[in-house]
């Protein structure tokens, strides 16, 4: 057996291994050891080592692929299921794919070199979150490419430039999206004066639009519709059905962000003491909150008949292999607009697990709870916080109004 082909062997053996491991379906687990060993094979005869592959020769590849076949070229359900196949051996290969590509121009390397400071010091002195550092990151580099075009710098950028680099980000977006970029801007600018990079604070000089306080109002649904879809989510006993109904009694009954079921780990549930330990992701508290009978019963049930086994401590996984957990809060939106769609509720507005938490607050309200209570139950750090839910109240804020005097008209 000559050299290349045991180096076959043994990535053809490590993918094998690797499905196994993770738990794949069957059907994975006979198709993808199948597009590999073709893949290494057109490897073997051009000479080239797995090592050595570039994205470029993965994608020539997938394009020539099947052409030589009497029946036709692969169909694109096909094609993509190379696709994955390969990008998982290159995963095991390289440890990441597709590769980071290095900066190669001087103005690229500067760029880079600027955002990566940007980002020590938010880490470092301004202890923000790794989200919020992630979205100002992003932001510094489109400003710097966005100036780049136009033959500017960050050194000679003037509030005319600025104005018109938010007028361009600003053209689709409503007047609170532009004041968290106009906020975003700011933080950015004032690194860029700190650091040498700006001879100018230009920090102040920009303007966005004015956001009064309490000024929008927080989208909700009715209760008859959180029951519904319950109900219907209930009636689904798969894997993936037990789990989304266990999130969904959870932000139902707590409130709780997308980012904090995410974050809930096997740890976090006092099964003895009847506890729900909960880290909030806003403000980086820890509450305590009581396990109530319908969220234990249904994270009892997901965990037992639901939820994959796996070494990962994370409550919530992926309902299919690999099994890891939620990579995000986006997954928890999905699971949430998913799911009122299939029982034919659109809200308008804002959607996601902000929906049900907003739905949970308002129930509260209406059944008493004071402000403070609510406050804590949801996380709020001040009661200004919770006083956003008062909006959408009115029946209850009717019932308390004041009697006008005698003689005294509206």
């Amino acid at each position: 057996m000559s050299r290349s082909e045991s180096q076959c062997d043994v990535w053809l053996s490590r993918v094998r291994e690797h499905l196994q491991e993770e738990c794949y379906s069957r059907g994975v687990v006979r198709n993808y050891p199948i597009a590999v060993r073709r893949f290494l094979r057109h490897l073997k005869q051009r000479g080239q080592a797995v090592e050595s592959v570039a994205p470029d020769d993965v994608e020539h590849y997938l394009a020539t692929l099947g052409a030589e076949r009497r029946c036709g070229p692969f169909t694109d359900g096909t094609r993509h299921r190379h696709r994955a196949a390969i990008r998982m051996l290159l995963r095991l290969v390289h440890g990441e794919w597709p590769p980071v590509v290095a900066p190669t121009t001087a103005h690229a390397i500067a760029a880079r070199a600027m955002v990566v400071e940007l980002d020590a010091w938010m880490k470092d002195l301004r202890g923000l979150s790794p989200s919020t550092r992630r979205h100002r990151r992003a932001e510094a580099f489109r400003l710097i490419e966005w100036l780049h075009e136009r033959g500017k710098t960050i050194g000679t950028v003037t509030v005319a430039d600025l104005d018109a680099y938010i007028a361009w980000r600003g053209a689709s977006m409503r007047r609170t999206s532009i004041a968290d970029l106009v906020a975003t801007l700011r933080s950015v600018l004032r690194y860029l004066h700190d650091s040498g990079h700006l001879p100018f604070d230009l920090a102040m000089a920009i303007k966005g639009p004015k956001i009064y306080a309490l000024e929008a109002i927080p989208s909700t649904i009715r209760p008859e519709d959180v029951r519904r879809a319950l109900e219907a989510l209930e009636r689904d006993r798969s894997p993936r059905g037990l789990r989304d109904y266990a999130i969904w009694t959870l932000l139902a009954t707590y409130g709780l962000r997308a980012g904090e079921i995410v974050g809930l780990r096997l740890s976090d549930i006092d099964w003895r003491h009847e506890r729900l330990r909960i880290r909030h992701t806003k403000t980086g508290a820890l509450s305590t909150l009581p396990l109530l009978r319908g969220p234990a019963d249904a994270l009892f049930d997901y965990l037992r008949h639901g939820r994959p086994t796996t070494t990962d401590r994370a409550v919530f996984l992926r309902s299919q292999a690999p099994y890891r957990a939620l990579c995000n809060s986006t997954s928890v939106y999905g699971i949430v607009t998913r799911r009122l769609a299939a029982v034919g509720v659109f809200p308008t507005g804002k959607r996601g697990a902000h929906v049900l938490r907003h739905s949970r607050a308002v129930s509260l309200l209406h059944g008493g709870v004071p402000l403070k209570i609510i406050g804590d139950i949801l996380g709020h750090r001040a009661e200004c916080s919770t006083a956003a839910y008062l909006k959408l109240a009115a029946d209850d804020l009717r019932s308390v109004a004041l009697d006008l005097p005698a003689g005294v008209t509206p």
